[in-house]
């Protein structure tokens, strides 16, 4: 069976991550992704950002499995080409500001005027329309502007962001979603679709009960640090060596807990016998838990709640991550080859299906290095022909 995307063709317009993740997650299922970049480069092609042997990781690690060529679309030698590739396609993913695609002649009207059953996929900010429509729409705004930020880190202290770009990996995420459902549409009724969805619905959407428990009672969240407004003991405790967590909401594991770490009087104490009396009394156990953690390592501990089978892990770093037993098992690291940056190792394909074999793992292509390679193959251009194109600016 193969790669189930095999045979798929999408023109990724997008740049940085909100939309080039994800055109990532569909590569890595197999489908062809034909980034199209301008003639000055992608935007996440900036060396300094995540810099790693004259390249940028971001780079490097978002556009793997790709092509790039290199198009002026405000140009109409440039444009053409781009209708002429959209003829041959089954999706456009891009992530402008409202009004671009419009201006560029390239919306999803113009394209279902050349190929009918196009599905275009969107990604903005705030949406195509609206008060917020031309706000500014980086990771760390959207973070901030959809409550993320007020209830992420420690009590009383500053506003935190979460440690990977969650508001653009958002958009990546629904996007391909998105765009599954719709090649699914289209199977069955031969129509195209027009996606359009933004990073702050997509991240208000991940508030989930949260944003119910406010929204339904009125209850603002507050940043909890590692814990847990509902359950105690659900949070990070200081070891000798380290941190750990514990997490054990269902009482069965609160008594492992308390037989795993020589205190089995805890669970006997009225104050904290159930889940809402420790949430009542949580001021009162969690120093009590602190000391008893405090006298031995990550290791010493994990040993025994592994063995009693207690809801736990090691607070890791990377170094950590990426030792653990499934990253090896599950085959979470790739790497490639990259002609400038080297050798390159990188997060895997998370998804693993039947039939399935293996990952993909070409490199993040140079800029517009597969535009004579693409016009020839998808379009039959000739050399001189593309030699012309080249000569006039519309293409790299």
């Amino acid at each position: 069976m193969g790669f189930p995307l095999e045979g798929v063709r999408i023109l990724e317009l997008g740049q940085i991550i909100a939309g080039t993740y994800g055109g990532l997650v569909l590569s890595d299922l197999g489908a062809e992704v034909i980034k199209i970049e301008t003639p000055e480069g992608d935007l996440g092609r900036i060396p300094s950002v995540a810099p790693y042997n004259g390249e940028s990781a971001l780079f490097l690690t978002f556009n793997r499995n790709k092509r790039s060529i290199a198009i002026d679309l405000k140009s109409e030698d440039g444009r053409q080409v781009f209708y002429d590739l959209v003829k041959t396609s089954d999706v456009v993913i891009d992530n402008f500001r409202p009004g671009v695609l419009e201006r560029l002649k390239i919306d999803y009207p113009a394209l279902k005027a050349i190929k009918p059953d196009i599905i275009q996929c969107s990604v903005t900010g705030f949406g195509a329309s609206g008060e917020y429509k031309d706000a500014p729409a980086l990771d760390i705004i959207i973070q901030a502007i959809a409550g993320y930020m007020a209830i992420t880190g420690e009590p009383g202290r500053p506003p935190v962001r979460t440690g990977v770009p969650l508001a653009d990996l958002s958009g990546g995420i629904f996007s391909s979603q998105a765009i599954l459902a719709a090649l699914f549409d289209r199977e069955r009724t031969g129509e195209g679709r027009y996606i359009e969805l933004s990073m702050f619905d997509g991240i208000v959407s991940l508030l989930t009960y949260t944003g119910t428990m406010w929204l339904s009672k009125g209850e603002l969240a507050e940043p909890p640090g590692s814990g847990h407004m509902y359950s105690v003991p659900w949070q990070a405790f200081e070891c000798a060596d380290g941190y750990l967590v514990i997490a054990t909401r269902q009482e069965v594991f609160w008594t492992r807990l308390c037989d795993a770490i020589d205190a089995p009087e805890l669970a006997d104490d009225p104050r904290f016998a159930k889940n809402p009396d420790r949430v009542a009394n949580r001021a009162t156990l969690v120093p009590i838990l602190e000391d008893i953690f405090a006298q031995r390592t990550v290791g010493e501990w994990m040993e025994r709640f592994r063995a009693g089978d207690i809801p736990a892990a090691p607070v890791n770093n990377l170094d950590g991550v990426f030792a653990e037993p499934p990253i090896a098992e599950r085959e979470m690291i790739v790497e490639y080859d990259h002609p400038r940056a080297g050798k390159v190792r990188l997060p895997g394909n998370p998804i693993k299906m039947s039939g399935m074999e293996g990952t993909i793992s070409e490199p993040a292509p140079m800029h517009g290095e597969h535009t004579d390679e693409v016009l020839s193959e998808l379009l039959g251009l000739d050399t001189p022909t593309i030699a012309a194109l080249r000569a006039s600016g519309a293409v790299k």
